[in-house]
């Protein structure tokens, strides 16, 4: 990799490093306006204003809001995140035993989202104009413009309630079998795919669009190459960097909507265990998940970054 190439690298894993620490400051700030007191919470009504004031103290919550913040930060740059104000356990072990729930989800549904949503975008940029292109559109457009939570709500009605062919909540117990983990996981990835695929196939339809309208695709069918072959030969490898933001961009979208999904499915993930921080006014445990969550999301367009600069001759290169 040539040293133009090193440089970009190294600017955009400063800017990364920068955006998270400006999260840091904010996810910091929001949760200190939350409504409500954890000590209160904690201890009930009934507690005295003594005994509510005595809990503050051990937490920490009456010091000034910059010397927790540096005091937090200081721990977090470490990977201490704190301990849980409602359990009194430490917020990475609470992070780690729900991290790999939410992963295994991600996962299956970037294996399940990436390969459908890339046939489509090729297949209606190849056939632009036709009438297979313009049913993939309005199937798409109308896929964005339907909530998460409205889909998993259909599909529990449909595939729960009337068909009974799935569970309407997600038990990892039952994922003792190949049958046991798709009826577990089938509502769950099909809910976050619906919206996932139709963003990445849009945005792949547009970058593959791009290539085709270059003029070494014209040579190359003058030449009589079939359109196929131009495509899998010479225009994808040329899509690989803005195909690799599409897919990058679209699963960041998951730390977003699998707050609801597993909300709705009582699925046990790091965002339904954020969900329970904020209903328990446990900050600690909302700033490390919230920082986990952002850590990801940028990551994904770091590795999305460098796929463009590998790709890109003109990126290596002054």
């Amino acid at each position: 990799m040539k040293v133009h190439a090193q440089r970009l690298v190294a600017a955009r894993l400063g800017l990364a490093l920068l955006t998270l620490f400006i999260v840091s400051m904010v996810v910091f700030g929001i949760t200190g306006l939350l409504p409500g007191d954890a000590a209160q919470q904690a201890l009930g009504q009934a507690a005295t204003p003594e005994q509510v004031e005595a809990l503050r103290h051990q937490f920490g919550l009456d010091q000034p809001a910059v010397t927790r913040y540096v005091q937090w930060l200081v721990h977090v740059v470490t990977g201490n995140f704190g301990t849980s104000l409602s359990n009194n356990l430490p917020v990475s072990e609470l992070i780690a035993t729900r991290l790999p729930n939410s992963l295994v989800l991600a996962g299956l549904t970037a294996l399940v989202s990436v390969p459908v949503a890339l046939v489509i975008g090729i297949a209606s940029a190849m056939y632009r104009g036709s009438l297979v292109d313009r049913a993939l559109n309005v199937l798409t457009l109308s896929t964005v413009a339907v909530p998460e939570f409205l889909v998993a709500t259909i599909a529990v009605l449909i595939f729960a309630v009337k068909l009974r062919w799935l569970p309407a909540l997600s038990y990892l117990s039952d994922v003792s079998s190949f049958s046991g983990l798709v009826r577990t996981y089938a509502m769950p990835v099909m809910t976050l795919c619906c919206v996932i695929v139709a963003q990445m196939a849009r945005m792949t339809r547009a970058a593959v669009l791009d290539q085709l309208n270059a003029s070494y695709v014209e040579m190359a069918l003058l030449k009589g190459a079939s359109p196929m072959r131009v495509v899998l030969r010479h225009v994808l490898p040329n899509t690989i960097g803005p195909i690799a933001n599409a897919v990058a961009l679209s699963l960041s979208y998951l730390f977003g909507g699998v707050v609801i999904v597993e909300s709705i499915f009582n699925y046990p993930g790091l965002a339904s265990l954020m969900v329970d921080a904020v209903t328990n006014r446990d900050m600690p445990l909302v700033q490390g998940c919230v920082m986990v969550f952002c850590a990801a999301y940028l990551a994904l367009v770091l590795i999305a970054d460098l796929a463009q600069i590998v790709s890109n001759p003109r990126l290596r290169q002054r």
